[in-house]
């Protein structure tokens, strides 16, 4: 996708799709993050865009405003505005592919070890995955569910939440806000009342 194409907030061609494929798009990171959200992949639409959670039918935005994590909806390419919020985005994998089905559970693997290193390095107070499935795979918890996990990466803990994707069915709207709220709720408590870090 063409720079102009891109900052016109223009819907991605269907070359500029296909072009998409393999392509990898940057972490939003900064330090003091309550919350670092981690994708499973980006999906064409993202990788066409550069920007995480883009796909239109793609419900991160709208449920992270809904559960109280921003003060309105930001559109994807809004996203540098995270960190204002105490908020990040990575992903396990950052090879851009149509559906996350294509991910081979090595990669997947090998993911879960780049995303210990993120974490390691930036500290976010929560690290939340979206999409259990996922993250049994990528971080060896074949019996993990929604919520709050055992796991803790140094001082970071660790949730797993829904997949916010349109082909996610078995969550809609409101039950995914609630699930994005449960979390917030526990960082926002966390983030409260902890000392303040040098």
């Amino acid at each position: 996708m063409s720079a102009a194409v891109k900052s016109s907030g223009a819907r991605p061609t269907r070359e500029d799709l296909e072009a998409a494929r393999d392509r990898a798009i940057e972490s939003v990171l900064a330090r003091n993050l309550r919350v670092l959200f981690c994708g499973i992949n980006p999906g064409r639409y993202s990788g066409a865009t550069g920007w995480h959670f883009a796909r239109p039918g793609n419900r991160f935005w709208k449920v992270l405003h809904r559960a109280g994590f921003t003060d309105r909806e930001l559109h994807p390419s809004e996203q540098g505005l995270l960190p204002h919020f105490g908020l990040g985005i990575t992903n396990l994998v950052n090879r851009t592919t149509a559906s996350a089905a294509e991910l081979s559970v090595d990669e997947l693997r090998v993911g879960g070890e780049r995303v210990r290193v993120v974490v390691r390095e930036w500290a976010p107070d929560w690290l939340a995955v979206v999409g259990v499935s996922a993250y049994r795979v990528a971080f060896g918890a074949p019996t993990a569910r929604i919520g709050r996990q055992a796991l803790t990466l140094g001082r970071t803990k660790v949730w797993v939440l829904p997949n916010p994707s349109g082909l996610n069915a078995h969550y809609q709207v409101p039950e995914l806000a609630a699930a994005f709220a449960e979390l917030r709720a526990a960082a926002l408590d966390q983030h409260v009342q902890a000392p303040d870090r040098p």
